[in-house]
Order: structure tokens, then sequence, then C-alpha cells
């Protein structure tokens, strides 16, 4: 029997690779299609890889034909809240007038059926923890901006031309492959986990923390992380739903637990048996102190429970694939 085609947009990059490799053991055949600025080839082992970008209408309207794709998961994005502070042209430009090129062509081709790849971003600074998915959305840096106004279209896409879409606004990924196949590895490298599991292997400097004057129990920011392999299995969750002709909906995936940035810092050195060095920083724009999820929406909708999301499996899978796997060099350092 034919396996059913998956539309992998940002197939090659963090969780993208994850989702592949957990669509196929679910059945489906993920089509990668990556423009490998951020992704990397080495990371595409489940299905064919297409390279190029989602502003390619000739391309992607190909690409549906040749491997008749029934659905897609949206990754490709810009995804660097400090960098999309800097410069929100590369952020507006990219997540949003690209992603209207693509949508506007997979709708001419006849999907309907999208999984996107939001962000807890979209909320600023909350009203309240642990975040639901009916609060404001007041975001506080051009990256969530760029999110929250793809979330907008795609409900005015949906009134409209019955595009049924499952949003996802995830927390903190983090995490590698249990199997240690596939993990983290980003050029610069921003999220925190790799930067102080890299700075406790002597690989890099220092990690500059930013923010310790943050008011919460130690005085840094805190933040819901959940594994990579739990969110992989969300989305594909996500894509069967929309295929059995499900509703739309958005949905929050987090643990409902936050650990502050010193916590993690005593994870990864009780995990490495050794001593994490870093700095203290100033508070970075765009951070928000706080930001846990409530994800009950996600179990009731879709049967979803985080399996692998306690901070030490998550800092146990990324330090076993740091140490076996060679980085690529980690020039910035950041909170997230």
């Amino acid at each position: 029997m034919q396996k059913m085609t998956i539309l992998v947009t940002g197939g090659a990059g963090y969780i993208g690779s994850h989702t592949c490799k957990h669509l196929a053991a679910a059945g489906y055949l993920p089509v990668v299609l990556d423009n490998l600025v951020q992704g990397h080839q080495w990371a595409v082992k489940w299905g064919p890889l297409i390279v190029g970008d989602i502003s390619d209408s000739e391309l992607v309207r190909r690409t549906v034909h040749d491997f008749g794709i029934k659905a897609v998961i949206h990754f490709a994005a810009h995804a660097y809240v400090g960098e999309s502070v800097q410069n929100p042209r590369k952020y507006f430009r990219n997540n949003v007038s690209g992603t209207l090129a693509f949508l506007d062509t997979i709708l001419d081709c006849g999907i309907n059926k999208l999984v996107f790849s939001s962000s807890c971003a979209t909320y600023g600074l909350p009203d309240q923890l642990p975040i639901k998915e009916d609060q404001s959305q007041r975001p506080i840096n051009p990256y969530g901006a760029s999110k929250l106004m793809i979330e907008n279209v795609l409900r005015w896409y949906g009134n409209a031309y019955g595009l049924r879409t499952v949003i996802l606004r995830y927390f903190n990924a983090a995490g590698a492959d249990p199997e240690g196949e596939i993990g983290e590895d980003h050029s610069p490298e921003t999220h925190l986990i790799p930067l102080l599991i890299a700075s406790a292997q002597r690989k890099t400097p220092p990690v500059e923390i930013f923010g310790t004057d943050y008011d919460t129990k130690d005085g840094t920011a805190i933040r819901d992380y959940i594994h990579v392999w739990d969110l992989a299995a969300a989305h594909v969750s996500a894509v069967s739903h929309v295929l059995l002709g499900g509703p739309s909906d958005q949905l929050n995936l987090g643990t409902g637990r936050g650990h502050t940035i010193r916590e993690v810092i005593l994870a990864v050195e009780e995990v490495g048996g050794r001593k994490v060095p870093y700095r203290p920083g100033p508070r970075r724009q765009g951070d928000p102190p706080a930001l846990v999820a409530d994800a009950t929406r996600a179990g009731d909708m879709l049967g979803w429970q985080p399996k692998f999301s306690e901070l030490r499996t998550i800092v146990e899978t990324a330090w076993r694939w740091h140490e076996n796997s060679p980085m690529l060099p980690l020039r910035s350092a950041q909170n997230l």
C-alpha cells in the first residue's frame, strides 16, 4: 500500500527532522522542502529532500503534484527572538510574506489541510500563568508578531477557502532523539541547554545568562521546556486529526511546569558531572520573565501527553547527542 505523503517545510531543521522520523514511524512518507539555510541535509533520513524555498511557487506546485501531497506541516521560518528585534524586515519578509506565497500556492493546488508551527512568543507578557490558548496575544518581539500574523491569516483562510489548520504554539523545545540519530545543531546556537552543555564540555566559552534580576525565585527567567520528541508526536497527531476531517484549532504544547535558568544549569551539571561556566548579563530585549503552558486542550483534542519532558530526561538526551556528534561553531548565547 502506498504511504500517504506529507509535505514538511523546514523538515531539515531541529523540530522538523524529529517530526519526519515520527511521521515515518506512523506510516506516513515525509517529503521535506527546505532551503538548507538553517537545516541540514544529514538530518533528512526518512523521505525525499527537495532543496528550495517556500516562496518558489513553481517548485511547490511541482512537489505537490509529483509526490501526491495530502497535507502540510509548515515549520519553515526564522526563529531567533533577539535577531528579530535587530532585523525585523528579515522576519516579516520570510515568516509572513514567504508563508503567504506558500499558502496561496498550496490552496491553488487543492491542499486544504495544514499544521502550523507557531510559538508561545505570540502571547508576549502573559496575563496569568499557566497560559491558556484564549489569553490575549500581545507579542513583544517581531518573531512573535510574525507568527501571530500568520495565525490570523489562517483563520480568515479557513473561513473563506475551507483551509483546516491546527496551530501549535509550543514553548521551549529541547532535548534530542532518544535513539541518538538526530539532535539539535544550530549555527549560531541560541537555545539554552545546548549552550550550557557545550560550555560544560569545554567546547565554548562561558555562557552569558540574559537577566538575573527578574522577579522569580532565583532572579533568572522561567521557561517551560518540552522535549522535541514530544513535540514531534504532537505534530503527527495534529496532521492525523486534520486528515480525518477534524476541526481547526490552536493548541499549546508544554508541560505546565516552569524551570529557572539556574535550575537548568544545575540539571546540566548533575547529568554531566561537570561545572557549567557562565556569567550574568543584562536582560535581553523582547524576553518575558516567565512562560509556562496550559496544554490541557492538546490532551483533550489529540490525546497528547508529554512522555519525555522531565528536565533530567531532556538534558540526558541532549548531552548524549552533543557528546557523540560534532557541533557547528556556537557563536551566540541566549536564554531561550
